[in-house]
C-alpha cells in the first residue's frame, strides 16, 4: 500500500503548537514510509479564513521546513464534489432528505439526549415531504446494529456502538456540506491512507467511519496523538505563555530545535539523542507514540535549542542576530558592528541557549567606548586597582600573539609579577572590558575585542 498522510488545519491566524506536531508527525510517516504527505486547508468557514490566516499556517510549516507534496487542496473549493456525495449516498439509500424543523430537530435531539440515544429522524425510512416545497437537510442513514470500530494505531481499539450514533447532518438546509461530509469525501479523494492527529478527534473517527461505509469507501487507518499540556499538566491555553509556531520563532528558537523538541513530545525512540527530522524519519514508528498527554518542558526546549545553536552555520546566526538586534533596537547594525559579530559568533553560539541570549552573550563586543559601567563594576575601580590595570595595559601591549591561549598565559604571568591570585586581577579586568556585561573567559574576550579595542577600554579605566 502506497502511504498517503495528509495535514488538514483549520484556519485561526496562526499555527498551534499541537498543529505543528501533528504535522511533523505526518511528515515523519510518510517520510519513513516512501510515502506522500499532503496539506488540505479547511477553510469552509469563511469568516475566520482569512488570507492571513491562512497564511499564517503556510509561514508555520515553510518555517519548520514541512514541505508538503502536490498542490494545495482548499476544501471550500470541493463543495460542488461534497454535494453530488451526499448525492450518491440518498441513491444507495444510505442518506436521506429529513424535512424536520428547526424546533422539530431541537426536540427530537432533547428527547433522545433524555432517553440516552442517537439521534433517529422520522424520514429515515422515506417518509415523505410535509408540503412539495418543504426546506429538507441530507442526513445520515446511521447504522442501527454492531459496533463502530476504530482500530486506531495509538489508541488501540475503539468501539463505539452503531446506535450511539445520530443520524449526522451532511448537507445543511442551504445546501452547504457539514465538516464531517467534508473531510471524508476529501480524505477518500486524496487518496489519504493514514489519518494522523489529534486525540480531540477521536470520537470524530467513530463519526466518520459510517460515512466512509454510507459511499462503499474503504476508510483509512486513524492515529490519534494525545495532546499537549503544559508544565502544570493542564491543556495548552494562554496562561501558559506561546503556543503559536510565529511566537517561538520570535523568542529565537530555531526551527530544527522547534522539530527536534516538538517530535519527541509524545514519540520515544528508545534513546535520548537529539535528531533532526532527517535523522529521525527512518526510525519513526506510529507504535512508538504514547497514549497519554505530554507536557511542555521548557528547559529541556532550551537545552535542545543550544545543541543547534552550537552547531548552526555562523553566518545564518550572524543573520538572525542582527535581525534581532533591529528589532529590538531599532537600528541597523554598522558594518563594523556585523564585522564584530562574525568575530564572535564562534565562541558565543556555544554558551546561549537562544537568539535573545546570544544577544546579551555579544553585548560587550558591540558596546561603544567610553563604557558605561554598573555598579558592580564601579566597585571594582579603586585607585589602587587603577594603577595596576594601567600596569597589566602596558604587558598586553608588549604580547605579541593576540589569541585567547597566550593571551590567558600573559594574564597568569601577570598575576605572579605582582604577587596576588589571578581573582585580584580578573574582576575589574573584566569590568573594564564589559561594563558588567556577560563575556566569555577573559583571554576570549580579549581575543574578540581585538588588541585595539581591548588597549583602549583598559586605557579608558586607568
Amino acid at each position: 500500500m502506497s502511504v498517503v498522510t495528509r495535514f488538514a488545519p483549520s484556519p485561526t491566524g496562526y499555527l498551534h503548537i499541537g498543529g505543528a506536531r501533528t504535522a511533523l508527525f505526518n511528515w515523519l510517516f510518510a517520510k519513513k514510509m516512501g510515502g506522500t504527505f499532503l496539506l488540505r486547508i479547511e477553510d469552509t468557514d469563511r469568516a475566520r479564513s482569512t488570507p492571513e490566516a491562512i497564511e499564517a499556517i503556510l509561514d508555520g510549516l515553510n518555517w519548520l521546513d514541512l514541505r508538503h507534496d502536490g498542490e494545495i487542496v482548499y476544501q471550500s473549493t470541493r463543495a460542488p464534489r461534497h454535494r453530488e456525495a451526499a448525492g450518491s449516498m440518498i441513491e444507495r439509500g444510505t442518506a436521506f432528505r429529513c424535512y424536520m424543523t428547526t424546533e422539530e430537530a431541537d426536540a427530537a435531539r432533547a428527547q433522545s439526549h433524555a432517553e440516552g440515544r442517537a439521534i433517529r429522524s422520522p424520514y429515515r425510512d422515506g417518509k415523505g415531504p410535509p408540503a412539495p416545497d418543504a426546506p429538507f437537510v441530507v442526513r445520515l442513514k446511521a447504522p442501527d446494529d454492531g459496533d463502530v470500530l476504530n482500530a486506531d494505531l495509538i489508541q488501540g481499539d475503539v468501539r463505539i456502538k452503531a446506535a450511539d450514533i445520530d443520524d449526522l447532518v451532511l448537507l445543511r438546509a442551504d445546501g452547504n456540506p457539514t465538516y464531517m461530509l467534508s473531510v471524508v469525501v476529501d480524505d477518500h479523494d486524496m487518496g489519504v491512507t493514514h489519518v494522523i492527529r489529534g486525540d480531540d478527534h477521536l470520537t470524530n473517527a467513530a463519526r466518520q467511519i459510517p460515512i466512509f461505509q454510507a459511499m462503499g469507501w474503504t476508510p483509512p487507518l486513524f492515529a490519534h496523538v494525545p495532546l499537549i499540556h503544559g508544565e502544570d499538566g493542564k491543556k495548552l491555553s494562554k496562561r501558559h505563555g506561546a503556543q503559536a509556531v510565529h511566537e517561538w520563532r520570535d523568542m529565537g528558537y530555531l526551527p530544527e530545535a522547534m522539530n527536534a523538541y516538538l517530535m519527541r513530545l509524545g514519540w520515544s525512540p528508545g534513546h535520548d539523542e537529539i535528531l533532526t527530522k532527517e535523522e529521525a524519519f527512518p526510525q519513526f514508528e506510529i507504535g512508538q507514540i504514547g497514549k497519554a498527554p505530554s507536557r511542555l518542558d521548557f528547559k529541556k526546549l532550551d537545552s535542545v535549542n543550544a545543541h543547534f545553536l552550537a552547531l548552526a552555520d555562523d553566518e545564518r546566526l550572524v543573520r538572525l542576530l542582527s535581525e534581532h538586534l533591529q528589532s529590538r533596537d531599532g537600528a541597523a547594525l554598522s558594518d563594523d558592528a556585523q564585522a564584530a559579530l562574525a568575530r564572535a559568533i564562534p565562541v558565543l553560539k556555544k554558551r546561549a541557549k537562544n537568539i535573545p541570549d546570544l544577544a546579551n552573550q555579544a553585548q560587550f563586543v558591540l558596546a561603544k567606548r567610553p563604557l558605561a559601567l554598573d555598579d558592580a563594576a564601579k566597585s571594582l575601580m579603586k585607585d589602587d586597582f587603577k594603577q595596576r590595570l594601567g600596569r597589566l595595559r602596558a604587558k598586553l601591549a608588549a604580547e605579541p600573539a593576540w589569541e585567547h591561549a597566550a593571551l590567558a598565559s600573559a594574564l597568569k604571568a601577570f598575576a605572579t609579577d605582582e604577587g596576588v591570585g589571578l581573582g585580584q586581577i580578573g574582576p575589574g579586568l573584566r569590568a573594564a572590558l564589559t561594563g558588567g556585561t556577560p563575556a566569555p573567559d577573559l583571554g576570549q574576550a580579549l581575543e574578540l575585542l581585538g588588541r585595539d579595542e581591548a588597549l583602549a577600554r583598559i586605557a579608558d579605566q586607568t
